[in-house]
């Protein structure tokens, strides 16, 4: 984030919407050439990215059972997976008729992720840094999902981000396996793909598949409180938004605090605040996390801060901590079980981050 004279910062100027645009434009058009595209000549239609959580489960029951779509749902076996999320898995699995893939590579993935917590934060920041770790982990497997794709010949990959999230993921194959090697450097790239990307960034643009961001249609109409209902009611999911989370929450808080002291959905938090300031009661989204509208956000993100150090550092009272935890959940609007399963996987952090190698410092 970049102040100017005035101190306001780069994200109220909008200096990056020009860019925004580009990938927005450009997301829609795919989407729409997607819709139209006849059946597929091999025999998916496309490789649906399925992890479990609300909008992944809510779009493929809708490509299989309402768009008539040939998918291979395709999961990566994250090491960090929360349990709720494989239960949703499962139930997906006997209640939807795709084929599912299950992918995995525990050992560097874990390699990537510990690489990217130890490493000093980036400086001068930019826009969304205090994601970097969750983004990181997400184009690792966006990559395997890629690869799997190309390798198989099927045209398109669904991904499904939120519409907010859709407008921070780079959406071209090839501008995604360059920023890789960006932020990874040669070295570790080949490390954990060998040569497979370099084929990728000097293939014909026919012949690399196409991102699709599902939710681009319904940007307007988004609604986690809806999806997670229709779900439920259809008994394809028995959990919450908040305990769907991977087991590196915590560290993702920490990462966040330690370098920006932010909590790990400023974005969405100010957000809020600010829709909330100008919008009086009127209905406002935050789609992937969504605030009670009387919340007061700032002495909420100062207890998580304080009590997110506390635990990295190994201070404080575990029973307290579990405490201010279930409190600071509840407020945000998860329920009392949902607040004291997302509590313990804070309060498990420190050995999280021992079986990683993350320092915590």
């Amino acid at each position: 984030m970049v102040l100017d004279d005035q101190q306001v910062c780069n994200l109220c100027n909008f200096d990056f919407a020009e860019d925004l645009l580009v990938n927005y434009r450009y997301t829609s058009e795919v989407f729409a050439e997607f819709q139209q595209a006849p059946p597929a000549d091999g025999e998916f239609d496309c490789l649906f990215m399925y992890s479990g959580g609300k909008d992944s489960t809510y779009m493929l029951d809708k490509f299989v059972n309402e768009y008539g779509k040939r998918v291979l749902a395709y999961t990566f076996d994250v090491p960090f997976e929360s349990v709720h999320a494989a239960q949703n898995i499962s139930l997906a699995q006997e209640k939807i008729p795709a084929t599912f893939l299950l992918d995995a590579d525990d050992d560097n993935i874990k390699l990537m992720m510990r690489e990217v917590f130890n490493r000093p934060a980036p400086k001068p920041g930019r826009y969304l840094d205090e994601k970097l770790p969750c983004v990181s982990c997400r184009t690792f497997f966006v990559l395997r999902a890629i690869l799997n794709a190309y390798e198989r010949k099927i045209p398109y990959i669904a991904l499904c981000a939120d519409p907010q999230q859709i407008l921070t993921m780079e959406s071209n194959v090839r501008e995604i396996v360059r920023g890789f090697y960006e932020t990874f450097g040669e070295r570790l790239t080949g490390t954990l793909f060998g040569e497979r990307l370099e084929d990728l960034l000097f293939e014909d643009d026919e012949d690399l598949p196409k991102i699709v961001f599902p939710f681009i249609a319904m940007r307007h109409d988004y609604d986690p409180d809806h999806i997670v209902a229709e779900l439920q009611a259809k008994g394809l999911y028995e959990s919450s938004p908040l305990e769907t989370h991977c087991t590196l929450f915590p560290l993702l808080n920490y990462y966040s605090f330690k370098n920006w002291d932010c909590m790990f959905y400023k974005l969405n938090a100010s957000s809020h605040v600010r829709s909330v300031r100008r919008n009086g009661d009127q209905a406002r989204n935050t789609f992937s996390i969504k605030f009670p509208r009387a919340l007061d956000l700032a002495p909420v993100e100062d207890q998580l801060g304080e009590v997110v150090m506390a635990i990295a550092a190994g201070e404080g009272s575990r029973e307290e901590h579990e405490k201010t935890l279930i409190d600071v959940f509840q407020r945000m609007d998860a329920t009392e079980d949902a607040a004291r399963f997302v509590a313990q996987s804070f309060l498990d952090m420190r050995s999280v981050a021992d079986d990683l190698g993350i320092r915590l410092s």
